[in-house]
């Protein structure tokens, strides 16, 4: 009796409109060579973002994932926790996104999707951009963190000592698909501080 092939993994990944566009492409890019399918879901602001950073319209941006999903679209398949999703990121995760993920406020398909992932005890990252925090993000990133989510704001590791953007921005991706539980992600270990020689 021959083996039943492994189902691919699924990934929905969200795009909101705050400044680090770059994450999510990256993550949608690493995932078509880790063979790993993705869900996108961009909002109107992500989509603004995506233009003004990476000079990329909708239709380029939905050419990087398996499937696209408009952020309407309430009856999509990641509405539903029966869908299996491996895990979810929003990448990158706005202040308003935010809110409405600690409240369980599905207005849209990205917040609807995240609160279907925190119900169903997955992996949820939030890649959350903005500086400084006020006291009501720090409370609702504390929120979610309560309820099982983790939050992964995009900070650089220098101790690896990148030489581009992209390094900085590749290493964060790895980490994250590190901590979704992706098979073949490869982010760097550290290995402790060497003696100068």
């Amino acid at each position: 009796m021959s083996a039943t092939p492994a189902s691919p993994q699924r990934l929905i990944v969200g795009i909101s409109g705050a400044s680090g566009a770059a994450y999510g492409l990256q993550l949608l890019r690493r995932c078509r060579e880790l063979g790993v399918h993705t869900h996108l879901i961009a909002t109107p602001a992500g989509l603004l973002n995506v233009h003004h950073e990476l000079g990329l319209d909708r239709d380029a941006l939905e050419a990087e994932a398996t499937q696209a999903h408009a952020p309407g679209d309430i009856g999509a398949c990641v509405a539903s926790g029966s869908f299996g999703a491996t895990a979810m990121v929003v990448a990158p995760c706005s202040m308003k996104s935010l809110a409405a993920i600690a409240h369980g406020f599905g207005d849209n398909l990205l917040t609807r999707a995240a609160d279907v992932t925190l119900k169903e005890r997955r992996r949820l990252l939030l890649m959350v951009r903005e500086t400084p925090f006020n006291l009501a993000h720090l409370r609702n990133m504390t929120a979610v963190t309560e309820m099982g989510g983790i939050i992964f704001p995009p900070l650089p590791a220098f101790y690896l000592k990148p030489q581009s953007v992209d390094e900085l921005v590749s290493e964060g991706v790895e980490r994250v698909l590190d901590l979704c539980g992706i098979a073949g992600a490869q982010p760097q270990r550290w290995q402790g501080l060497r003696e100068a020689r």
